[in-house]
This record gives C-alpha cells, structure tokens and sequence, in this order.
C-alpha cells in the first residue's frame, strides 16, 4: 500500500490524512487569507497531494469551511459548572482558557474579520464556537443572579458581553498594543473577572456566600 509523503518527503503512518489537511488549511488560511490559500500550497504544507485533499472535501470552499469549523470544535471550549460554587475562580479558569484559544487563533480570526465581506460564507462556522461561548458565560451569569449571588437588577447580558469582549480585544490587541495590557496573559483573566463580578455585584463572591445561603 502506497503512503503519501510528508512535507520532508518521508512516509507518514498512523496519520489520519483528512485531519492532516485541516490542520495545515487552518495554518494557511491564517497566513496568507482566502486567495493565498491555495489548495497546492495546502496540500504541500499537509505532505499529501491535490487529489487526496479533493477526494476529502471536493472543494477549496468546503475544506476552508471545515479548517474554519475544527479550530473551534466544541471539546476545546471552556465550560462552567451548572451550579455557581466559587464563581471567581470558575470565572477566572474560563476566562484563561478562553484566551489561550483566541490567542492561539489570532491570525486566523483576523483573516477570518479581513475576509468576511467578500467571502460571507465562512462567517457562520467562524461564529458558532464563541456563539455558544458567550452563551454559556450568560447563563452562568443568571444562575449566579438567580441564586441572589449578585444584585437583583444585574445586567448579566451586558456583563457577559463585556467579559468577552475584553477577552478578544485582549487577545487580538496584545501583539500590536502591549502598552494597552500592562498584564501578563497569564494574570489578565483574573482583572478582566474581578471587574465583571463588581459589575454584577458579585465581587466578594468566592463560594463563602453561596454557602451561606443553604
């Protein structure tokens, strides 16, 4: 059985090639946009050839699409419990794992902005992950509410709004601005949590006043 090369040319097995040819449409898509990322230039940076990644995807769209969809497929997402404990440090761990992924995904994120008006089609897939985030950060939010964590008449949409967009803006300014995040990446989730807790009214809240409640 024939094994296609990789880009060094040596056999790759144990490689699943569909997996392969995401990961470098991803990595090309980011570097050099919708034009640049050609399927031959895909295909090299893969170590496959065009036929396979056509046999795969049938078409540059579609494989861009996918590329898209797997950087935020949804078992990388960060996650909050279904009922508040410590909200702080929960907060806080979402946070960091939040920005590690759009951080770790700027380039193409900001392709993905840069191409949006004359490719709308990949705007859907580039949406769904932080959709379903900025979702999850809402919902947390009311339940903390809802359990008279945080004041009657918090804003939790605004608040979550601004706890992701902080995040974003963080991860996307911080190569181009750092005079505009004194913070290491490291310590910046836990500010940008403390100001959205002291915005819902929830800033002392560490667990102790859950417990009080019971």
């Amino acid at each position: 059985m024939n094994r296609e090369p990789n880009e060094a040319g040596a056999a790759a097995p144990g490689q699943d090639s569909r997996e392969r040819i995401i990961r470098a449409a991803a990595q090309v898509f980011g570097e050099a946009g919708y034009r640049g990322a050609t399927t031959r230039r895909i295909a090299q940076v893969a170590g496959v050839n065009e036929v396979t990644l056509f046999r795969h995807f049938g078409s540059k769209e579609e494989l861009i699409r996918e590329a898209i969809a797997h950087a935020g497929r949804p078992e990388e997402e960060p996650t909050l419990p279904a009922e508040p404990a410590d909200a702080r440090g929960e907060l806080t761990e979402f946070s960091r794992k939040q920005l590690e992924h759009l951080f770790r995904l700027r380039s193409m994120i900001r392709t993905c902005m840069g191409e949006g008006e004359e490719h709308p089609e990949i705007l859907p897939r580039a949406t769904e992950r932080p959709v379903r985030v900025h979702r999850a950060l809402r919902d947390y939010l009311g339940r903390l509410k809802a359990q008279g964590r945080a004041r009657a008449d918090a804003d939790v949409d605004a608040a979550s709004s601004m706890l992701m967009g902080s995040l974003f803006s963080d991860a996307m300014g911080r190569d181009y601005m750092p005079e505009a995040f004194p913070y290491t990446i490291e310590a910046a989730p836990a500010r940008y949590v403390a100001l959205v807790l002291r915005a819902v009214g929830a800033e002392e809240d560490g667990g102790a006043r859950g417990k009080e409640l019971e």
